[in-house]
């Protein structure tokens, strides 16, 4: 870890959210083709996984493919598919030998069968880890999943099991993806755009965001540490002025 950075690792986001942006852009500035950026990507998801365990951060979760991904060149979305399917397989043991859970949001369902098996294999043997919860984002799209967890109250409400008027954030947060994973703290985005792009947009309403123009070919582990030492200099208030929360 950078000494200069100073990180204060009690003071740690507990869950980091990073939207995975430029690979293509990196590749193409390169003249090379966009799925060389996606592989070359591949390498920056193992740095940062390992620097996320080795600090203490309890959940990451990595915004991998979203469900506008489908609409890409229909070879851009066989090769990624392929990336990730060489992914999983490669990282299984690291994971089992470095104590990492991985889970996944999204709908697994439009995956390719060969992906979504390796992919529940890698959850159902790391399912024990307890050191990190790599949790990927697949085939996801918050607003989708915000529908779906809509569609689930309302069925209940319809069933005579639920009121409407009983309906809070606690229900819903629990209808959604996420269930049983705190939102995050720190949302970081790389590749120099400033949006969220349809990840989280429930879970994260009140975590802190860091924009960075590093495309994520070359976001490796200072780049990581930056975006942590930056969420320590935050303040983070939750609707409260700086003086409550300085005095507790």
């Amino acid at each position: 870890m950078p000494a200069d950075l100073n990180l204060d690792l009690q003071y740690l986001p507990c869950h980091v959210a990073i939207i995975m942006d430029g690979n293509g852009r990196w590749a193409q500035k390169r003249s090379k083709p966009r799925l060389y950026g996606h592989k070359v990507g591949a390498d920056s998801v193992r740095d940062i996984v390992e620097a996320a365990r080795e600090i203490g951060i309890q959940v990451l979760t990595l915004y991998a493919f979203s469900s506008e991904n489908w609409n890409r060149p229909e070879n851009e979305v066989r090769g990624l598919m392929s990336i990730l399917k060489s992914y999983l397989n490669s990282e299984l043991a690291r994971m089992l030998k470095n104590d990492i859970r991985l889970t996944c949001i999204g709908d697994m369902s439009r995956l390719p069968g060969g992906v979504r098996k390796v992919l529940s294999d890698s959850i159902v043997k790391t399912s024990k880890n307890k050191s990190l919860t790599l949790n990927l984002a697949l085939s996801y799209g918050s607003r989708n999943e915000i529908v779906q967890a809509v569609q689930l109250l309302a069925n209940q409400c319809a069933d005579g099991q639920l009121l409407p008027q009983d309906i809070d954030e606690r229900m819903v947060s629990e209808s959604l993806y996420t269930k049983g994973l705190s939102d995050p703290d720190l949302l970081i985005r790389t590749g120099g755009e400033w949006r969220l792009s349809n990840f989280l947009l429930w879970q994260a309403s009140y975590a802190e965001i860091y924009f960075t123009d590093v495309k994520w070919p070359d976001f490796r582990k200072r780049e990581f540490y930056k975006a942590i030492s930056d969420f320590q200099r935050r303040e983070r208030r939750f609707g409260k002025t700086g003086a409550q929360v300085k005095t507790g």
